[in-house]
């Protein structure tokens, strides 16, 4: 047993015997990433009497280091007067995008046993569309009136210090009578400045501001052109309602650029991590598996158009490009969640036999439903089941060997430090089209009788 291992079975245990300064200070020792591996490596039950068993805050740090999967995952199972304590530790941005990844009727359970005025806030947030300037901004900022000076500032600050920390404040921002920002104060201004001194007169005038409707790109664009911090966010009526961060964009645009990825391995977008249930993983994969092997079939058609010419085992023909291509595409998808996993710290190279358990079982399932499509597709088409039993095992085993390839492979490149992204798919279809093509002929040579 590794030491990973022996420290993860070491949480458990302190979980088991409710010591939460312990499994606290566990965790605490570990970088960021790790503690999301560690807690990842927990059951379910486990990791709801982990968020049970630590304070509201510490349990809020873990979830904000958490990929929003996982997070979704833990609330999911956690009763919505827990979830509303954790909640409430959170910046008002985080709230809103976790709140937006459950389903209505749970995110509402929580929102009710939130603070009326955090609901509220939180609320207000989930209005706007999650990839525009509205749905990334926080609430928390500070802004001062026209008439205020920097004694009246400071002292403002002083007093409600504890409460202001949870804020990242970088700026203050000077707001008309409408609400209206109208200027921005540097917190070096405020400490090089006398009491009595007008905030008019230090701060910077006409502030650049965003409107909540400004999409991510535009803001990306814009946040790689000036060099801010952040940006005050305005409502129709320009009046200030939250500040969007350069740190905000930065993570949406990422999130945007893996969602892409994963639509493109066939997974719709949506996060996968192998600590989620196989039935629930297996239904993702196979939702874009099962319309895709039709489109191979109408593909292969062009193909079997000119079947009569040839003689009847040579039908087996149509089906090779079919059986690596179906292969190649389940791979992918294993390529896929090996790579996410990798980037957010949740499995290491050393892991291959874990990762090679995962794919194993869940390649049983899918390559069961796939082969079993593909072989009543063949019966269909000749009348004849032996050609079915060949192509739909062969499929069948070689989905099992694609997954299986496609987990591991990345990380073996990432262990010899080549790039998993740029060379794991070439690797992966050559190898998957090298045994369709070996499942198919081996399995018709041992068949042929049945098959002429």
């Amino acid at each position: 047993m590794t030491e990973p291992d022996e420290m993860i079975d070491r949480l458990e245990e302190l979980i088991d015997a409710r010591d939460a300064s312990g499994a606290s200070a566990l965790l605490e020792a570990l970088p960021a990433v790790e503690q999301s591996r560690f807690i990842d490596r927990l059951d379910d039950d486990t990791q709801e009497d982990l968020m049970m068993l630590v304070t509201p805050e510490q349990a809020a740090s873990l979830l904000e280091k958490m990929p929003e999967a996982q997070a979704e995952d833990i609330l999911d199972g956690l009763a919505p007067e827990r979830a509303a304590d954790i909640m409430e530790e959170l910046d008002s941005d985080a709230v809103a995008d976790l709140l937006g990844t459950l389903e209505d009727d749970e995110a509402e359970a929580i929102l009710h046993e939130m603070e009326p005025e955090e609901a509220a806030d939180a609320r207000e947030l989930l209005a706007y569309d999650e990839d525009t300037a509205g749905g990334l901004m926080r609430s928390e900022f500070l802004a001062y009136p026209l008439d205020a000076t920097v004694g009246s500032v400071t002292e403002d600050m002083r007093s409600n210090a504890e409460t202001y920390t949870d804020y990242d404040v970088q700026y203050a921002y000077i707001v008309d009578a409408d609400e209206r920002p109208v200027g921005v104060l540097r917190l070096r201004d405020l400490l090089l400045s006398t009491p009595a001194t007008p905030v008019t007169k230090i701060m910077l005038p006409r502030p650049l501001v965003v409107h909540h409707a400004m999409e991510l790109d535009e803001l990306a664009q814009l946040f790689d052109d000036k060099g801010f911090v952040g940006l005050p966010v305005v409502d129709d009526e320009k009046k200030l309602v939250g500040v969007v961060m350069r740190k905000s964009v930065r993570e949406a645009a990422a999130d945007d650029v893996a969602e892409d990825f994963l639509k493109v391995s066939g997974l719709g977008g949506r996060e996968e991590l192998r600590s989620m249930p196989l039935v629930v993983r297996s239904r993702r994969r196979l939702s874009w598996l099962s319309i895709n092997i039709l489109l191979n079939v109408l593909a292969a058609s062009v193909i079997a158009a000119y079947q009569d010419t040839l003689a009847q085992v040579i039908a087996l023909a149509v089906f090779l490009p079919i059986i690596s291509d179906m292969s190649g595409c389940s791979g992918s998808q294993a390529v896929a969640v090996s790579i996410r996993e990798l980037a957010l710290g949740l499995v290491r190279p050393v892991e291959m036999m874990r990762v090679l358990g995962k794919e194993m079982a869940l390649g049983c399932i899918n390559g069961l439903a796939l082969g079993a499509l593909l072989a009543v597709v063949a019966l269909l088409w000749k009348g004849n089941p032996w050609l079915g039993a060949v192509v739909g095992g062969a499929l069948m085993v070689n989905t099992i060997v694609a997954v299986s390839l496609g987990g591991l492979i990345p990380l073996a490149l990432k262990r010899f430090d080549f790039d998993p992204a740029l060379a794991s798919g070439p690797i992966l279809t050559t190898v998957t089209d090298m045994c369709g093509f070996f499942f198919v002929l081996s399995l018709a040579t041992m068949l042929l009788p049945h098959l002429v």
